[in-house]
């Protein structure tokens, strides 16, 4: 599990911009969990991009999936995907960023169907869960993925997000989801990177102009009703 710490110089900040604040209600009815790129090809030991520190937050997202579903929120289960009959390619990363050999380890690994692209199996998913598909980093990319339509329909207005990698896929959504004017909360001990340094860099970032992050301890405490104890990390 990440070390978590955030600049004494940012909490501060935050302060000076947000002002005093009292743990704001969850309306758990219209609440997703968006369990970002929880696959194989992150978490599985020797995978194509193996993040280690992911398989530590299993038991934090199942713990958070658990409260939502009693609470009659949506747990979606987003995974990293190459498809490629994609409309429109995603040729800068593929064939403009990534080496060679990069791309095609990362193609192969998240094709739909191949092992790396399936969820992790310690994951717990229920049948009214949902699965969703994306080819970008952010799960809010138009036209890669129709998690948004999806959220609009079912009249969510909170998301809360959990996955890996915290830096990239993970923070990538939230900054999206803010500036879609979704309430977001980024849970700093269900979201996962390859280092301390990284994982703590994006909670910084996002905390200062972005979203609320919190624990997950926190974010059960607001859905056993006990508000007191909610208060978020910054």
């Amino acid at each position: 599990m990440h070390q978590i710490r955030i600049s004494p110089a940012i909490l501060e900040r935050v302060r000076q911009l947000r002002g005093p604040r009292a743990a704001e209600p969850m309306d758990w009815r219209r609440t997703a969990h968006l369990v970002i790129d929880m696959q194989n090809g992150f978490l599985e030991p020797g995978a194509a991009v193996e993040v280690p520190p992911a398989r530590d937050i299993v038991a934090n997202i199942n713990r958070v999936s658990a409260a939502v579903r009693a609470a009659g929120g949506l747990n979606i289960f987003l995974r990293y995907t190459y498809d490629p009959d994609e409309t429109t390619p995603w040729t800068r990363w593929y064939d403009g960023f990534c080496a060679p050999e990069a791309a095609e380890r990362s193609r192969r690994a998240f094709l739909r169907g191949a092992h790396g692209h399936q969820l992790w199996p310690g994951l717990v998913v229920h049948d009214e869960d949902l699965i969703v598909d994306k080819t970008r980093f952010s799960a809010f990319t138009p036209g890669t993925c129709d998690l948004h339509e999806r959220l609009q329909e079912s009249g969510v207005g909170t998301v809360i997000i959990s996955g890996t990698l915290t830096n990239c896929c993970s923070e990538s959504t939230a900054r999206d989801a803010h500036q879609l004017n979704y309430r977001a909360i980024f849970l700093a001990d269900a979201n996962a990177t390859l280092t301390d340094e990284e994982h703590n860099a994006s909670l910084n970032n996002l905390c200062a102009y972005f979203i609320d992050v919190m624990r997950v301890d926190e974010l059960l405490a607001l859905a056993a009703g006990q508000e007191g104890s909610a208060q978020p990390l910054v």
